[in-house]
């Protein structure tokens, strides 16, 4: 299951994700907005919380750029948001990082490239191995130990 959410900077993406979602019969939890404005805050925290409980296994958090989805995201321990623009990191940090979450912006790449990305994101496993120490690394970091 994937969870989606976007601020009013992204109306549009969103609408063009879904549309992709439905097409591709991927199962979705969609925590809107329509265009009301709201806190991007607010909505990476409303997502990642479905992935936090466990309704859902991924998320996608759309804004104008993606990044301030990803700087609030990535405050919740057990996050690992990634705002991508390209292919190599929408695959990497799939592979690498065991990212859960894709941010994007509306503002900074179009509908076609935010579908393709979206199709990495979903497509790619997370390659552990020596990889997961490092992950295992960062959730130590949220536990705040920093030695």
């Amino acid at each position: 299951m994937i969870v989606i959410g976007c601020d009013h900077a992204a109306v549009n993406l969103r609408r063009a994700v879904l549309a992709h979602l439905d097409e591709k019969q991927i199962p979705y939890i969609d925590m809107g907005t329509d265009g009301e404005a709201c806190d991007y805050p607010d909505m990476a925290k409303a997502v990642c919380g479905k992935i936090l409980s466990g309704e859902a296994e991924r998320g996608v958090l759309l804004c104008g750029t993606g990044i301030g989805m990803s700087i609030a995201a990535n405050k919740l321990p057990g996050i690992r948001a990634a705002c991508c623009s390209d292919s190599f990191s929408a695959r990497y940090t799939r592979l690498h990082n065991d990212a859960n979450v894709l941010c994007m912006g509306e503002r900074v790449i179009g509908q076609g490239l935010a579908l393709e990305l979206l199709d990495i994101f979903l497509a790619t496993p997370f390659e552990g191995g020596r990889h997961q120490k490092r992950v295992d690394l960062i959730r130590a970091l949220e536990k705040g130990d920093t030695e």
